[in-house]
């Protein structure tokens, strides 16, 4: 079967099917970037990347992330949105390096620390009470030593990361979320799952054109 279509040109349903095939992965895929767009725009994520997997590493690792994170809840607390929570950190990166390399020192290693904000690519993370997207976001990252560890990520701006999970709507909406990204980030929303990964899709396949 086939159908007609102007001056004399034909489209068959397998054509047909592929190219609305086509025209909804990329109207899933607009909409699957913005969603993440704009969840990336209200959040600073911490990331905290090891010296190296050995034992004593991943637990200097946890221990440069616990004075960091008490650190940054105490300089954010009166930010009212990402934009003034990015100012704030910016100034901050020299004392929050050398506080991660006082925390090391204490700890009897002698790695150094690079402290900065970047736009890092994260994958979908599970927390205690809600659920980030794959995607880029900006994030204060600590390097300990070679940097070449497993890695810890969470949110802090707002601070989910200390938050408890019937703290996090409140906490979210507080730092400018809309509801219905907070409903997304908890699991609230209605097949979340399903545009999570969509969006984790979207990420990878922009990915792999990139490189």
């Amino acid at each position: 079967m086939r159908i007609t279509r102007r001056r004399g040109m034909t489209l068959s349903i397998l054509e047909l099917a592929l190219l609305i095939g086509v025209t909804v992965f990329l109207l899933t895929g607009a909409w699957a970037a913005n969603t993440q767009g704009e969840l990336a725009d209200r959040v600073v994520r911490l990331h905290v990347i090891a010296n190296s997997d050995a034992e004593e590493d991943q637990a200097l690792k946890l221990q440069v992330r616990d004075a960091v994170l008490a650190r940054t809840e105490a300089i954010l607390r009166a930010s009212a949105d990402r934009e003034e929570a990015e100012s704030w950190l910016a100034a901050a990166l020299p004392e929050l390096e050398r506080l991660a390399e006082e925390t090391v020192a204490a700890s009897g290693f002698d790695y150094g620390v690079t402290a900065e904000l970047a736009e890092t690519s994260f994958p979908t993370k599970d927390y205690d009470g809600f659920s980030l997207p794959a995607g880029r976001y900006l994030a204060l990252r600590l390097v300990i030593g070679q940097g070449t560890g497993q890695n810890w990520w969470c949110v802090v701006f707002p601070p989910l990361c200390t938050a408890a999970a019937s703290e996090v709507p409140e906490t979210a909406l507080a730092a400018g979320l809309t509801e219905d990204q907070v409903s997304l980030m908890t699991g609230e929303d209605d097949g979340y799952v399903l545009k999570f990964k969509v969006v984790e899709w979207w990420e990878e396949l922009w990915q792999k054109l990139e490189r």
